[in-house]
């Protein structure tokens, strides 16, 4: 758990993302390039085949350090023992944090996400050990987004580590840092880059300024 607080960049990979690449070496190269957290996410395979790949990216992550998270699944971060799960609110509509917990205890993380300073409250009062705000700016699948002008408020009233999440690029990281951000969670910015280890670098270092 202590290894959260001092992580700066998450990565969430689906292979649609990755260019005709490979999940596990998405990972691998994103890992050396400075990315702390993977989370695995992907809506289109078999549950046969999210184990397999599980099993994978849990690996390469406990061999490198890195926290492994699952998406929407606390039944399957069991079974391929990955460190926790992110739940998005719509899950939390089939089931509780509670409930997230009983299946997962005490040594594994739980995840949700936020997209306003209520839910960002709310969240405060659950157990959970992170929370991922926004999007901030629009996506190509979420047009809509919640922009920044909440991001210094919700550091300050967050009570747990907090990564922006949204279409995020080098290209407006700094509007992001200004306002107050510490931590982001990626997905195209990294995964689509035709240099993964260098594209994760350079936001690293962009977020040690921050």
């Amino acid at each position: 758990m202590a290894k959260i607080k001092d992580c700066s960049l998450y990565l969430i990979i689906t292979e649609e993302y990755c260019r005709g690449r490979k999940a596990v070496d998405i990972a691998k190269a994103a890992i050396a390039g400075g990315v702390g957290m993977i989370q695995m996410r992907e809506k289109n395979r078999s549950r046969d085949e999210l184990i397999g790949l599980g099993k994978q990216l849990a690996a390469l992550c406990k061999e490198s350090g890195a926290i492994f998270i699952v998406n929407d699944d606390p039944a399957l971060t069991k079974e391929i023992n990955a460190d926790g799960v992110h739940l998005g609110q719509e899950d939390l509509k089939r089931f509780t944090i509670a409930e997230a917990r009983k299946i997962l205890g005490k040594n594994k993380m739980v995840g949700i996400s936020t997209s306003s300073l209520s839910e960002v409250i709310r969240a405060n009062e659950e157990d959970v050990d992170y929370i991922a705000f926004g999007p901030v700016f629009p996506t190509v699948v979420k047009e809509n987004c919640v922009g920044t002008k909440d991001v210094n408020e919700v550091m300050k009233v967050s009570k747990k580590k907090v990564f922006f999440i949204g279409g995020i690029s080098l290209s407006n990281m700094d509007e992001l840092i200004k306002k107050g951000a510490k931590a982001v969670a990626l997905i195209r910015a990294v995964s689509e880059a035709d240099d993964i280890t260098a594209a994760a670098k350079d936001i690293k270092t962009r977020l040690k300024k921050a």
